[in-house]
């Protein structure tokens, strides 16, 4: 009997993390594909590496709205909450818009993409026109993220993953034609496939939320106190600060590899490189999900899941292998992508250095998973300092002291970096599992 409650369990936990881990695998595929785009098209080396900064920078702006799904899904009870939180929404989205729209101003990117990073001016060009494409993409974020929270709420999980579908479609349907039909540029190309796709995702997600919201404003107020915007700032400023902390290595990275040494080579390598290693780090990203809402409150399915996540962290890092330790490497980079000889020889190794990925992403996963159900999310915070901080040491060695390559460098850095999150979560999260101890039933 207890072998088939084990059985039992096992089969529930991968059968709910599935459908969480294709959204975000199918989310992953639209990296890839845009940079095998790119690459087909002319100057592939400058477009590849002028769409990498242009993503950079705008999953940057993107940080202070990545976390609406959470609180969407946490805070929604209600038309009062509903309207309060759809108003918090949209104050940020107009933020995030304005930063965007100062950052399309040719002066002032010219003196960040040319004065701060070291771009060449070709490259700023480009990156420049891609800024002025993404314009509506963070904010197209922040309200579709808003929309999935409320229809991960009502247990409508699905129609989150057929946003996803739809988005991809619309996306490469998009970059597609502008690489059949016009002239322009890859890195355009890319930038505008990327901002239709959302656009027309946040759209989709509009539409399939629609009977929702015409319950949640028909509901009267719910028992618990009205929430207030000083309620939502307190909630939401921890998880915005972690969010953008944690996206702010991107620009950082994209910084110091611009003035390494290869520094073209590295800005064209590094968002293929990402986009590889996003298509295993997609699994492990899910499973965050899987912890909070199997673990339990007093982590009563703690050990099921945490087995389950070292079984998944290996087979991932085994898949991993067979990629980058084989020819395989060279085949996806080159037939897949597109990259050109000269690339791939910097890609493999660069990519190699990521073997731990897989296993790291998943157990960052069961870390703050379980740190979020003991309502102890400080300490995720502070690791993401950490991790911020060791990728700037790493890079400040690697580019300004040791003079490597910057994909290098850049790769180097982030793997190092979040070893020294894990490794600090360690003790917070050995702290909050001390429950174990007093639950004889774990």
């Amino acid at each position: 009997m207890k072998q088939e409650t084990t059985e039992l369990r096992n089969s529930y936990i991968f059968l709910f993390w599935i459908p969480l881990a294709s959204t975000w695998f199918m989310m992953g595929v639209e990296g890839p594909f845009l940079n095998a785009i790119i690459a087909r098209l002319g100057d592939p080396k400058y477009n590849l590496a002028a769409y990498g900064v242009a993503y950079s920078l705008a999953i940057l702006v993107e940080a202070p709205v990545i976390m609406l799904l959470s609180a969407s899904t946490a805070l929604v009870k209600d038309a009062h909450s509903y309207r309060k939180l759809f108003r918090f929404t949209f104050v940020l989205n107009v933020f995030v818009t304005i930063v965007m729209l100062l950052l399309a101003i040719p002066s002032l990117f010219s003196f960040i993409g040319e004065g701060l990073i070291g771009l060449p001016h070709k490259v700023s060009t480009l990156t420049h026109m891609c800024m002025v494409f993404l314009i509506p993409w963070p904010a197209a974020i922040g309200l579709r993220r808003f929309y999935q929270g409320i229809l991960i709420i009502n247990k409508r999980t699905r129609r989150v993953a057929y946003g996803t579908i739809i988005r991809l479609i619309a996306m490469s349907s998009t970059a597609a034609l502008l690489f059949t039909l016009s002239s322009l540029p890859g890195a355009w190309v890319g930038a505008i496939a990327l901002s239709m796709g959302v656009c027309v995702e946040c759209i989709a997600c509009r539409i399939m939320v629609h009977a929702i919201l015409r319950q949640i404003q028909g509901q009267t107020e719910s028992n618990t106190q009205p929430l207030t915007y000083k309620k939502i700032i307190k909630f939401y400023t921890p998880l915005a600060m972690t969010s953008f902390l944690s996206l702010g290595a991107h620009p950082i990275v994209t910084f110091f590899v611009g003035q390494s040494r290869m520094a073209l080579e590295s800005l064209a390598v590094l968002p293929v490189v990402s986009s590889f290693t996003f298509l295993f780090k997609s699994f492990g990203l899910s499973y965050q999900e899987v912890v909070i809402a199997l673990a339990g409150d007093r982590y009563q399915q703690y050990r099921p899941i945490k087995r389950f996540a070292l079984i998944l962290g290996a087979i991932l890092t085994v898949i991993y292998c067979g990629f980058v330790l084989t020819p395989l490497m060279s085949i996806w980079y080159g037939s897949v992508s597109g990259l050109t000889e000269e690339l791939i020889r910097l890609a493999v190794p660069a990519t190699l250095i990521l073997i731990s990925v897989p296993l790291w992403e998943v157990w960052l996963s069961v870390q703050r998973g379980s740190l979020v159900i003991g309502h102890k999310t400080t300490p995720v915070t502070i690791a993401t300092v950490i991790e911020l901080c060791g990728i700037i040491i790493i890079l400040v060695l690697g580019v300004k002291v040791f003079d490597l390559i910057g994909a290098i460098a850049g790769v180097s850095a982030l793997i190092i970096g979040r070893s020294c999150a894990i490794f600090y979560l360690f003790f917070p999260m050995n702290a909050v599992l001390s429950k174990l101890k007093s639950s004889p039933k774990i």
